[in-house]
């Protein structure tokens, strides 16, 4: 068997292991007895701690989904590593220009992930900050749409165009033909069910006063330009229960707390940036559709790629953003 070809989980586990001080056994680390080891390399022993991170870390890691490692393939895989330690340090690796520089990084975010989870400690979220949450959330969501719109530029333009349909105009045709929305423009200004608080306040209002099968008699104005809007169709909505998405709940309002805190702590702190300021780029206002259905759901934590490091270093969670709104229940199609 080639003991080289560590398993991918594994060696993730292990990577991340060797940046935590408390890892490793080697003369760094604190000294660890031998009634306290599961093996030793050249005189260095390896925790019996050691072994047990590195299992929880897989199982977190894996969340089911990968078959758990026999102990001996472990206790294999920690005894490579501490060679490969000892091999570097033997070399002089760890006093290498690039090794601190990483290392240092490393440490800044061990010290970061702390901060973060000492912080969650000391200001949990309590059960009263769920269900307000839950209510705030749900109170929006009783009722979802079905409705086109006509984007236009100018004031005039849009009473033009509510005139033509006042003498029979075909609102599809219209928006197919005026409409600045591109991506509805060519699908008669369909924007498909949306929940109110998916629009900007001026849309969705106007939406809400509407019956079924009209338009709006005046253009609607927000910060993308002028509506019509025809009402399409509108159902009820029936809310999940508050224990259906509690565990939803409970990482969306750490990252608000996280993000208090985080600002909290940036304006009591002296911050001089260094870099030159760049130049403004144009920026394309975005459009007014609304997000896909299940787009309103949160979804499975990931840093984006641009995240910042504190946003990077947040507990690794199901991560809807802040302000998310709950998925309330698909209702039944008609």
């Amino acid at each position: 068997m080639n003991k080289l070809l560590i398993p991918m989980a594994v060696a993730s586990a292990m990577i991340i292991s060797a940046c935590d001080p408390q890892a490793t056994s080697g003369s760094s680390g604190p000294a660890v007895k031998k009634e306290d080891a599961i093996a030793s390399v050249n005189g260095q022993y390896i925790s019996k701690k050691t072994l047990e991170d590195l299992e929880k870390d897989i199982a977190q890691r894996s969340q089911g989904q990968a078959p758990a490692f026999p102990k001996e393939k472990l206790v294999e895989e920690l005894i490579q590593r501490e060679l490969l330690v000892q091999d570097a340090v033997q070399k002089k690796l760890d006093k290498a220009p690039e090794t601190l520089t990483q290392l240092e990084a490393a440490k800044k975010a061990i010290l970061t992930q702390a901060s973060l989870q000492n912080y969650l400690k000391t200001a949990p979220i309590t059960d009263a900050e769920i269900k307000a949450e839950y209510d705030k959330q749900v109170g929006g969501s009783g009722t979802e749409y079905k409705a086109s719109h006509i984007l236009v530029k100018e004031e005039a333009e849009a009473k033009k165009l509510i005139a033509e349909l006042d003498k029979g105009g075909k609102f599809a045709a219209l928006a197919n033909k005026h409409s600045l929305d591109a991506k509805e423009s060519q699908n008669g200004g369909d924007l498909g069910w949306f929940n109110p608080s998916q629009m900007v306040a001026p849309f969705s209002e106007a939406v809400a006063k509407l019956e079924k099968g009209k338009y709006t008699k005046a253009p609607v104005k927000t910060q993308f330009g002028w509506h019509i809007i025809l009402l399409e169709d509108s159902r009820k909505q029936t809310p999940p229960p508050l224990d259906a998405v509690k565990s939803q709940l409970t990482p969306m309002l750490q990252r608000q707390k996280i993000q208090t805190m985080v600002e909290n702590l940036r304006k009591q702190a002296k911050v001089e940036i260094m870099l030159p300021k760049e130049e403004p780029k144009p920026v394309t206002p975005p459009s007014v559709t609304p997000a896909p259905a299940d787009a309103a759901a949160p979804a499975a934590a990931e840093p984006a790629k641009d995240a910042t490091p504190v946003e990077a270093a947040k507990p690794a969670e199901p991560e809807p953003a802040k302000g998310e709104a709950v998925k309330p229940a698909e209702p039944a199609k008609k």
